[in-house]
């Protein structure tokens, strides 16, 4: 084994995972769902805690994994989480209301968020998550800058794309989207960027205050 897939296995391993989150893993497998990995949650929740979020947006519930982790950091934090699924939303009500979070503080929107995104508040969020449809990152990062506060944070999990994106040869649609989208980053001076390994993948963008 490389020494950078031990050093990833070790970060995954020594992950502590709550037994809820690890409920909604179990669950998210059984019904095909490709849940974040323990290490990327962990840093999710590093990073709503140091923004001390306050309101947290995330595109793509699943079963609730993310979301969950995103509340470990910031417990007191409102969530609004979409889903196209209401099935998905049945679940993950069940395991917020399991962790502790109250009802009022999750907001749970079913429907597309490509509808739901434009009525959302510009500037209204700590930090917004996208976990959904990899066709669509473009799109639903467009609104992500727009929705997060001046220094918040947009996070976007799997975004090395099963190791597809560091490698020039591949060069299929999401591939080469989440490249581009890299690259471009990179260049804009409003924004503060990084994309760390842990998991698949996690883009790290801090809007400039």
């Amino acid at each position: 084994m490389a020494s950078k897939d031990l050093s990833w296995k070790y970060v995954e391993d020594r992950t502590v995972e709550p037994d809820v989150i690890r409920a909604a893993r179990a669950q998210s497998l059984e019904r095909g769902i490709e849940p974040i990995s323990a290490a990327t949650g962990a840093q999710l929740a590093v990073i709503t805690a140091a923004l001390a979020a306050e309101s947290i947006i995330e595109i793509g519930t699943g079963v609730g994994v993310s979301g969950l982790w995103l509340l470990q950091g910031a417990p007191d934090a409102q969530l609004t989480s979409i889903d196209l699924e209401a099935d998905h939303h049945e679940v993950a009500r069940r395991l917020f209301t399991e962790a502790g979070h109250p009802a009022a503080r999750v907001r749970l929107i079913t429907g597309r968020a490509r509808d739901v995104l434009p009525r959302m508040n510009e500037s209204s969020y700590d930090a917004v998550l996208i976990d959904a449809d990899p066709g669509a990152i473009a799109e639903y990062l467009e609104h992500a800058l727009r929705l997060v506060r001046p220094g918040g944070a947009v996070l976007v999990p799997h975004a090395l794309w099963r190791d597809a994106v560091p490698d020039p040869a591949r060069r299929d649609g999401v591939t080469a989207e989440l490249r581009g989208i890299v690259a471009e980053l990179l260049e804009s001076p409003a924004v503060h960027v990084a994309v760390s390994p842990v998991g698949d993948g996690l883009l790290q963008i801090v809007t400039a205050r």
